[in-house]
């Protein structure tokens, strides 16, 4: 069974950084697109940023220049960068690993809290 564990989340002031981390199995990491989404409370999850298996990142409006999408095939992890939060951002972060339609998982999530 695929395991998908994310970690790093909290509470930060408007303004501040936050690292997020999302430990995999390393044929998962090597071989699948990873993504990083969020949801609030009665919202649809929406993507935050994806990494392709050849290094590709793609990212949302509302995060660029802001959030970074990285691997670290060190750690079996990909990981998401965000600075300057503010406090639209508070949201569960929850990590993603896609292959297909039928090979599609996700972790529990992580919950982000901006606030002063």
């Amino acid at each position: 069974q695929v395991q998908i564990v994310e970690s790093g989340g909290g509470l930060v002031q408007p303004g501040g950084s936050l690292r997020l981390s999302c430990t995999t199995d390393r044929h998962i990491l090597r071989f699948y697109t990873m993504g990083w989404y969020r949801q609030t409370p009665g919202n649809q999850r929406e993507l935050v940023a994806t990494i392709s298996r050849g290094g590709t990142t793609n990212y949302a409006d509302f995060v660029k220049g802001r959030f970074t999408i990285s691997k670290d095939d060190t750690r079996n992890s990909v990981d998401l960068q965000m600075v300057s939060l503010k406090p639209e951002d508070t949201a569960v972060y929850y990590c993603n690993a896609h292959w297909s339609e039928y090979n599609d998982y996700w972790g529990k999530g992580t919950l982000v809290t901006v606030s002063s």
